[in-house]
């Protein structure tokens, strides 16, 4: 029996995420993430929607995702999870047999510009959080640090609402 599709309105933001099953590492050296955020680049391109930020973690990954239309978050999350989990089990065939993620991705709408704020923080700072690094900006897996840097990038959509300082220099 398959699934019943998600209903995600288009044009809200979501707060996206999954984990590797029973919290098992879902990167294991830099290629890894450099692929999942090419993966996430070339699914951006077919499927246009808005990242506004995201934070790849060794066992799990957030996103904060703004679809355009009804039904493009699912479309995405499809594509972006399956180009994931096929190039996983491709580099990582002794792990192959089970499932990668612990279940199916979870979104949660963003209710307002405070929570999208908190959102975005709450994202970028779990490498700190998590001790991975002495300052969020450090982890090179993050918008944060692509956001920091000089050179221009499409890969992420400029937010809805002012940008604070970060404090950052």
């Amino acid at each position: 029996m398959s699934r019943s599709t998600r209903i995600a309105p288009g044009n809200v933001i979501y707060h996206v995420l999954n984990r590797g099953n029973a919290r098992q590492r879902i990167f294991h050296k830099p290629p890894d993430y450099q692929a999942f955020l090419q993966a996430l680049d070339q699914t951006r391109q077919i499927l246009p929607v808005r990242i506004l930020a995201y934070c790849l973690m060794p066992n799990h990954w957030h996103l904060v995702l703004w679809p355009r239309h009804d039904g493009d978050l699912s479309n995405f999350m499809l594509r972006l999870t399956t180009t994931h989990v096929r190039r996983y089990f491709s580099h990582y065939p002794n792990h192959a047999g089970g499932h990668l993620y612990q279940g199916r991705f979870k979104n949660f709408p963003v209710q307002d510009d405070l929570h999208l704020l908190t959102l975005l923080r709450y994202v970028e700072a779990n490498p700190l959080r998590s001790r991975l690094v002495p300052q969020a900006e450090q982890w090179k897996w993050s918008s944060l640090c692509l956001r920091q840097q000089a050179q221009p990038t499409d890969l992420l959509h400029k937010w809805p609402i002012p940008q604070p300082p970060t404090g950052c220099n």
